[in-house]
């Protein structure tokens, strides 16, 4: 994972994007494999500040996938709990809300990309647990 730089020439990177990440594989349950590919930190969500790590996860596409919700529901807990949570002071306040999202291709923030297949948890952080709510 890598800072974005602002002097690296060609980058653009959105202010809210505060961690891109690189192709290192992260251990979930299922065995899938996922990647970080960025944390967007300043978009406030329902609750305040919101933090969103996003992952992508090519094995719970519709075609040919073979990660259903449920496992990848399980994969995304695990992701809260031993990925973000142990990340979450490097960015500043505790937020409000962690948004884990995987998705079977790059979708840019903020962007509808009907052909991908996306899933989303939202979490409060209490008493150093990730508490899921219902997003």
């Amino acid at each position: 994972m890598t800072l974005p730089d602002s002097r690296t020439p060609g980058l653009q990177v959105s202010p809210a994007v505060v961690l891109v990440g690189d192709a290192s594989p992260i251990a979930v349950p299922s065995g899938q494999p996922v990647t970080l590919l960025d944390v967007i930190w300043n978009e406030m969500g329902p609750d305040g500040l919101t933090l969103r790590f996003r992952f992508l996860a090519p094995q719970i596409a519709r075609a040919g996938g073979s990660v259903d919700v449920d496992t990848a529901t399980t994969d995304m807990q695990a992701l809260c709990e031993s990925f973000a949570l142990p990340r979450i002071s490097d960015f500043g306040p505790v937020p409000q809300q962690v948004i884990i999202s995987l998705s079977d291709m790059n979708v840019p923030f903020g962007e509808t990309a009907p052909e991908a297949t996306q899933f989303f948890e939202a979490f409060t952080i209490r008493d150093g647990a990730c508490i899921w709510e219902m997003y």
